[in-house]
């Protein structure tokens, strides 16, 4: 294995931070200049409930509104161990963030915080662990055909049986659940007390935990509302055995959509989904998460997955760039590795969890390919294209198993093609439709990894027609289109004319 990711602290290996992407700039002559409101610039705060500091899609549709001629604050949260605090900042491109404080219980409740710590076997001042477990080796992971959510926020992985066990358990799940509305609720004050500071014309509610707050502002200053939906909000992978949030949610989007000025969302299935659900009589305006290429797709030469991994020329790359995490078909891919030729390699660019990424080694040293699959590690998102340039193809695998992931339209198809790269993708409805669209590649029904094997086999066989096909439609898969769709939405919302329903 090579570059394998690590960090540690108290807690035991955390994953590392991603690379802070840059704002694109889109020159102000290919966008629509925004209606002035009162004789002044039009002002939009973006809210997201995440470190808005990494959030590509955020700060490109902001660098857009602000080369349209909008003043711009995007309003994020400062989280734990992020390297961002609290407070105002600038962006390296220049745009205005403002990351609201993050709940701290040790500061704010520090006798819950004890009793947490000592639920979780941790010392109630310190944080420290008082045993420290002994280390196992990684489990093995095994790709299922109905692979079911990997839970979020949970405390133990395996529930004890003893009563005592049992009632800490979930005494410790039912804290946590608790801490993380306290934890939202705390962020929708702060966004809502810095945003009315600002006093936008027009909210961009950035997916369906910011809607609360931006009706907010409706309410107090007649803010309009854009609803940007990253995801299908409604159908995304979280924990399944949560009963009152989901419920909660369903109301909050179903509000937020009926008083929301404009909606975007990501993919066509979405598009229709949210107009199908909501009974809008125009659609929600299709914005694509594609990002602003940078010239004329790279050279292979240029590229430097070989360089990272210390695979020779010789050597065919299968690259897959992206979270390494589940639900993205890396457990099929490695069994695909062992039904391909020695000298065919998979290469991993990009960020991944120690315990997942660990699990995933341990598969591919038990299958036999330990030497044929590589961490190459991750590198900023504009470097993401240059980096690639010299695999052989690129895998696009999102497991469906949930409907958001069924109907997404992944950043790293993108990326992809902006590399220059021929395509193998998992059909899914979006993205088997851009392969075919533009050449780009082969689709394959990921009902076993031998059908993968077999789509890599064909590309590898004669990849000249896909690449040149990949060189082609990245003239055209570019931010720049997709920042006119947003703008022409924006001078609507702004000049007043409210979507039919």
């Amino acid at each position: 294995m090579t570059n394998q990711i690590t960090a540690a602290d108290e807690t035991g290996p955390i994953p590392q931070a991603p690379p802070v992407p840059q704002a694109p700039h889109v020159p102000d002559g290919d966008l629509v200049e925004l209606p002035a409101v009162d004789g002044r610039a039009p002002r939009v705060a973006l809210l997201v409930y995440r470190d808005a500091d990494t959030d590509s899609r955020v700060l490109k549709s902001a660098a857009t509104l602000r080369d349209a001629g909008a003043d711009v604050l995007i309003v994020g949260s400062a989280r734990d161990r992020s390297g961002f605090p609290a407070g105002h900042a600038t962006s390296p491109d220049g745009l205005a963030i403002y990351r609201a404080p993050d709940l701290d219980l040790v500061r704010s409740f520090s006798t819950a915080a004890r009793v947490w710590r000592r639920l979780r076997g941790r010392d109630p001042q310190t944080g420290a662990v008082l045993t420290q477990p002994t280390r196992t080796q990684p489990t093995r992971i095994q790709p299922t055909a109905e692979d079911q959510p990997a839970p979020r926020h949970t405390t133990d992985a395996v529930v004890p049986q003893s009563l005592p066990g049992r009632a800490k358990a979930l005494a410790a799940d039912a804290y946590m659940r608790t801490y993380q509305v306290g934890r939202l609720s705390y962020y929708w004050l702060g966004a809502v007390r810095e945003a009315r500071r600002f006093a936008p014309d027009v909210v961009h509610a950035n997916d369906g935990n910011t809607l609360a707050p931006a009706m907010l502002l409706k309410v107090l200053d007649g803010a309009r509302i854009v609803y940007d939906s990253h995801e299908l909000w409604l159908r995304r992978n979280v924990r399944q055995d949560r009963w009152f949030a989901p419920a909660v949610e369903a109301l909050t989007e179903r509000v937020g959509v009926a008083v929301s000025d404009g909606i975007i969302t990501v993919s066509p299935s979405i598009v229709r989904w949210l107009q199908d659900t909501y009974r809008l009589r125009v659609a929600p305006t299709l914005v694509r998460n594609i990002p602003l290429r940078e010239g004329a797709p790279p050279d292979p030469a240029d590229g430097r997955l070989r360089e990272l991994t210390g695979l020779g020329r010789d050597d065919r790359i299968v690259s897959y760039v992206g979270g390494i995490t589940t639900g993205r078909g890396l457990e099929e891919t490695v069994e695909a590795l062992t039904l391909l030729p020695d000298h065919v390699h998979l290469v991993l660019l990009g960020f991944g969890g120690p315990e997942y990424v660990e699990g995933l080694v341990a598969l591919a040293e038990q299958r036999g390919v330990g030497d044929r699959m590589h961490l190459a590690g991750q590198v900023p998102g504009p470097q993401v294209p240059q980096t690639l340039a010299d695999a052989d193809v690129a895998v696009v695998f999102v497991r469906p198993i949930v409907l958001s992931y069924l109907y997404s339209l992944p950043n790293k198809l993108f990326e992809s093609i902006h590399a220059g790269l021929p395509i193998v993708a998992a059909d899914l409805p979006d993205t088997a439709a851009v392969v075919r669209e533009h050449g780009v590649g082969e689709v394959f029904d990921a009902r076993t990894p031998a059908e993968l094997a077999e789509a890599i086999r064909d590309v590898l066989a004669d990849p000249a027609a896909f690449r040149a096909a990949s060189r082609r439609a990245a003239e055209r898969l570019d931010w720049r289109f997709e920042a006119h769709e947003l703008t022409d939405l924006y001078a609507r919302v702004l000049r007043g004319a409210r979507r039919g329903r």
